[in-house]
């Protein structure tokens, strides 16, 4: 507590004081453009892997970055999502998963988390789509390469989940929606975005509006051309850093898989 305490003194002495017309701004309301949705993991920081600042991002962090299909659940998830697109008018949704997620180990042990962790156990249940995905399409693998399997195909699967919401369907079937999965590696710093047309995970690209997202910004007067397509097969030295990936999964997510 104490370097808490201490970090408390030096944000009011060093960071508020610095911005403090932003501050002032955000107390007058906040209007981000991102829902991001994340693990609890304290690993995982949203506004540092993406270097947002403060007001741009509306976070949703639990254990395992799950969101409960509509009506499973009466929890804060589903309440969250519904005024992040009704009433704050957010038009980017990011599922992120990462590695190393304790949430997705437990999921693939659940039956032996009942007595110790009810709670958990119970929670946990909300992934039984991914859970069930893995026993019938991935029997072959078993230790990391199951771990990181389950960690994919759950961000998959909570993207569907999500389009169970009726605000959520409305929004896309009005096309003022954009549904985003990413896999953060916490060993490289490196995250995959999930390509629904090619069924695979891959580096990210400016998918995201110039006015969301700052950093991809795309002059108004002089549009950029398009970006090449992503190659089916990474260079080596590319693959080399999502070596927490299966060389499959880095390729393809569902390669062999229906």
């Amino acid at each position: 507590m104490k370097k808490l305490i201490k970090g408390l003194r030096e944000f009011q002495a060093g960071y508020f004081s610095q911005h403090q017309d932003l501050f002032e701004q955000l107390a007058h309301g906040q209007k981000p453009r991102v829902l991001f949705i994340a693990c609890s993991d304290s690993r995982i920081d949203p506004n540092l892997i993406t270097q947002a600042q403060l007001g741009e991002l509306f976070v949703i962090r639990n254990a395992g970055n799950l969101i409960p299909p509509f009506g499973a659940a009466n929890g804060g998830e589903g309440a969250a999502v519904e005024y992040a697109i009704h009433a704050l008018g957010i038009e980017q949704v990011i599922v992120c998963g990462h590695s190393h997620c304790g949430a997705m180990k437990g999921l693939l042990k659940l039956s032996s988390l009942e007595e110790e962790m009810p709670l958990v156990y119970e929670w946990l249940k909300h992934a039984e789509a991914t859970r069930r995905l893995l026993r019938e399409h991935y029997s072959d693998r078993e230790g990391e390469e199951l771990l990181e399997s389950a960690i994919a195909e759950n961000v998959i699967t909570q993207l569907e989940n999500l389009k169970t919401y009726p605000v959520i369907h409305s929004k896309l079937h009005e096309g003022k929606l954009a549904l985003h999965g990413w896999v953060y590696s916490i060993e490289t710093g490196e995250v995959l975005s999930y390509d629904p047309e090619e069924h695979e995970f891959l580096p990210p690209h400016s998918k995201i509006s110039s006015r969301t997202w700052p950093n991809f910004a795309v002059t108004e007067s002089k549009p950029a051309p398009p970006e090449p397509k992503p190659s089916r097969n990474f260079p080596e030295d590319e693959l080399s850093a999502y070596s927490w990936l299966p060389r499959e999964q880095a390729h393809r997510i569902y390669r062999g898989s229906y």
